[in-house]
């Protein structure tokens, strides 16, 4: 479908001007094409490169091997970690690592929607094996909030993670209030961290684990099964090897993967992933090398 170079820009060309060409300066809708990627509108003579202001942005890597890498990463179940994408693309390291830095922040949907009806909302613990360090909360390891529709009367809805920097509701109360829709019932267990759930417009159900009788995974089933499919595809897709800095990124990776969990046409999102990337602003190698500055 891409055999070129050509199929690629006129594929980005028609998904960022699908009702046509408009022009950024004076929004003029006629151009002639002054090269293969770039227009030139008639009314102001500006010229428009086709992949700028999208992360292809002045890329030295060929869009067929973009395109490529966008398919692998949409179609293969889990995912690929950059070793294994630099093998199948035949790149470099380093190559294939940027690429899949740019299309995870690509993932993630400027408008997307917040979460609404049921939401569960937990942390998770993320990073390596400690010994004879605190547990919990009070643990040194990168700590993962997520929130996830429950839907009845079984199965889950849409999921939203976020890095944060401790387990306060310094950190939590804004992770809530991001991603859940106010007026939706969120659960949560008996942290005093979720305390100010009811000021904020939310119906808060509050589990005490200890008073309840039921472990965890039985008081929170959406939050912990998700917690747990994280770290299965963290440790067997990426053998473990996320930093702290990147975290978010993969985190964005999985939210995306397990919202279009149940699509049967994976077509259809490598087309979305495209879509997203050719509306996300250029991302800089110290974005990419450094962590992406998400907030």
């Amino acid at each position: 479908m891409f055999p070129d170079e050509e199929a690629c820009i006129r594929y980005i060309e028609g998904l960022r001007w699908s009702k046509g060409f408009i022009c950024p300066t004076c929004n003029n809708n006629e151009f002639w094409r002054a090269s293969r990627e770039r227009l030139v509108c008639t009314a102001c003579r500006r010229h428009v490169r086709v992949g700028a202001g999208t992360i292809f942005d002045k890329t030295r890597t060929p869009l067929t091997t973009w395109f490529e890498a966008a398919w692998h990463v949409t179609t293969a179940k889990n995912g690929m970690s950059a070793k294994t994408l630099e093998r199948t693309l035949g790149t470099s390291y380093r190559v294939a690592w940027a690429m899949l830095q740019r299309y995870r922040i690509a993932m993630v949907r400027a408008e997307r929607g917040q979460l609404v009806g049921n939401v569960e909302v937990d942390e998770a613990f993320v990073g390596g094996v400690e010994h004879g360090g605190k547990r919990g909360r009070g643990t040194s390891k990168n700590i993962v909030a997520i929130a996830v529709e429950i839907k009845q009367p079984k199965g889950f809805g849409r999921v939203r993670m976020r890095h944060i920097a401790d387990a306060s509701g310094t950190s939590l109360l804004p992770f809530v209030r991001d991603v859940v829709m106010r007026g939706a019932s969120v659960s949560t267990d008996g942290w005093t961290g979720y305390n100010g759930l009811l000021t904020h417009g939310y119906e808060h159900q509050q589990t005490v684990l200890s008073n309840s009788g039921d472990p965890a995974h039985v008081a929170m089933p959406g939050v912990h099964r998700i917690a747990s499919l994280l770290k299965r595809w963290i440790l067997g897709t990426h053998q473990g090897s996320v930093t702290p800095e990147h975290l978010q990124s993969y985190l964005e990776e999985f939210t995306f993967r397990f919202n279009r969990r149940t699509s049967l046409n994976r077509g259809l999102v490598f087309r979305r992933l495209l879509e997203q990337a050719v509306v996300t602003d250029p991302v800089t190698d110290a974005d990419v090398t450094h962590g992406y500055q998400w907030r």
